[in-house]
């Protein structure tokens, strides 16, 4: 029998109410490598219940107990680093080099968690009037959802839930159903680290169990990563149902390289950012804005690095870049780069006819040249090994090109100008800025998230931000005086 990936409910698998399967494929052989299951309403309300049941005793828990837990809980996560890396590229597909980049990334939001106790702290005020003391605290939302991508299906659900729960409040996780393996896993850890049953739930499924939790009356808030649509849909549903969000979307990252800068570390940084984990991030660049006269050279050394690339199974230690995630992805990503060679683009190196041997998803690394803003391959979020070259004369010109596109998740700039790099960091509309480095995610102390058509709600993801969404704000007012008695119908002053 072909193997079950299960629901994690209330601290053991379950296989659960509905009998709907899907098919979790290798990408590199292109076979079925086992079978999830695939939650209805029913399953969802048993995963919400168990939550909902386990939030009061978990919330009333000290901060010593939780960090006692998150510790171990990091603890356990990094021995199994290579197992967990092992299950991204079984499922994804990225090189195992990549896969063990995700595990450590999602490891250092649990660091960041298991300080918690320094990150929860309210504020206090001595005599705001005569007798009286004000203060804040942080309290947990109650039972909280994180929906989240395939592409990263380790570190994404890791800058959720560790942070959540470290907050008192319990969790239900809906991981992709393309590769879900490792949610499984990562419950499994953290229930050997002492955590208690219900607090951490996983949910298998699809667009059934989603929407499912988006209007379930006993979710407070949703976490979610994933394309654009999905996430308006997301935040638009889920608000509708009273509940707090943060829906990050998709993305169209720039990478501009201005006539100062070196060329050749420039080209080095727009293959990596571009084809690493074979386009499939939310950060990778997918358009190179070559200003002025630099852009023959740039083309060319892009060029010759793309050629050079190794794209093989992740597995296979010699391989640079592995296969992309499904059939339909790849036939998505073929037929992107066919429209944009019809519309009159360039291509300089074509990854559409690539041979690697079996029946995987492949599709080569592609590079792009003389791409318009008016292309579908521009404006489209492609989402694979894709780079697209647009040339403009200044800086001026690729600025107002990196703030008319609808997108706003990640942008860079490569220059040896100081003064160019601070007005391009200063006047640029997008949330995560980098200054001669081609992928800026932010460390876990700080918060993740983009601008514009690339988040719905108003804060980012793990970091201090994350602790503000997972959490409410309560001001207390005191007094504990020895006052006379009696009735004062006035407004307080003091």
């Amino acid at each position: 029998m072909t193997e079950l990936v299960p629901h994690w409910i209330d601290g053991a698998r379950f296989s659960g109410v509905s009998s709907r399967r899907g098919e979790v494929f290798q990408p590199a052989t292109g076979e079925v490598a086992r079978q999830v299951a695939l939650a209805e309403a029913a399953d969802v309300d048993t995963a919400v219940a168990s939550a909902l049941k386990a939030s009061r005793d978990w919330a009333e828990s000290s901060l010593a107990q939780r960090t006692k837990i998150m510790f171990a809980f990091r603890q356990l996560v990094d021995a199994h680093r290579d197992e967990l890396a092992a299950l991204i590229t079984a499922e994804h597909g990225k090189v195992l080099s990549d896969a063990a980049g995700e595990v450590q990334r999602g490891l250092e939001v649990v660091e960041f968690a298991c300080g918690i106790a320094q990150v929860l702290k309210g504020e206090h005020s001595e005599q705001v009037s005569r007798g009286v003391d004000a203060y804040s605290l942080r309290q947990p939302l109650g039972v909280v959802a994180g929906i989240t991508p395939f592409n990263f299906p380790v570190m994404v659900p890791m800058w959720m839930f560790p942070v959540a729960i470290a907050c008192g409040n319990t969790f239900v996780l809906k991981p992709s159903d393309r590769d879900p393996s490792a949610s499984v896993r990562l419950a499994e850890l953290f229930s050997e680290a002492g955590l208690p049953p219900g607090v951490l739930n996983v949910v298998q499924g699809d667009a059934a169990a989603v929407n499912a939790l988006l209007t379930h009356p006993d979710v407070a808030g949703v976490s979610f990563v994933g394309s654009t649509p999905i996430a308006r849909h997301v935040y638009e549903t889920a608000t509708a149902a009273g509940k707090r969000v943060q829906a990050l979307g998709g993305a169209k990252n720039h990478l501009v390289v201005l006539p100062d800068a070196d060329v050749a570390g420039a080209a080095d940084a727009a293959v990596s950012a571009g084809y690493g984990s074979a386009g499939e991030r939310c950060m990778a660049i997918s358009v190179v804005v070559a200003v002025g006269d630099t852009a023959d050279e740039l083309v060319s050394a892009i060029a010759s690095r793309t050629r050079a690339l190794v794209t093989g199974p992740g597995v296979d230690a010699s391989s640079q870049m592995g296969p992309v995630v499904t059939a339909a992805a790849r036939d998505r990503i073929v037929s992107s780069v066919d429209a944009g060679a019809e519309a009159g683009a360039s291509v300089v190196v074509d990854g559409r006819s690539i041979v690697v041997p079996g029946e995987g998803f492949w599709v080569g690394p592609t590079l792009l040249d003389h791409v318009t803003p008016d292309m579908t391959v521009y404006t489209d979020e492609i989402f694979g090994p894709v780079l697209s070259v647009v040339r403009v004369s200044t800086f001026e010109e690729a600025l107002s090109l990196v703030n008319a596109n609808p997108y706003g998740n990640g942008t860079a700039i490569f220059t040896t100008d100081g003064l160019a790099a601070r007005e391009f960091e200063r006047r640029v509309t997008v949330g995560m800025v980098g200054i001669n480095v081609p992928i800026p995610v932010p460390m876990a102390y700080y918060s993740f998230g983009g601008w514009k058509d690339s988040l719905f709600g108003d804060t980012h993801v793990h970091g201090a931000e994350g602790v503000r969404f997972y959490t409410r704000t309560k001001a207390v007012t005191s007094r504990w005086p020895r006052q006379p008695h009696g009735v004062d119908l006035g407004f307080p002053t003091h």
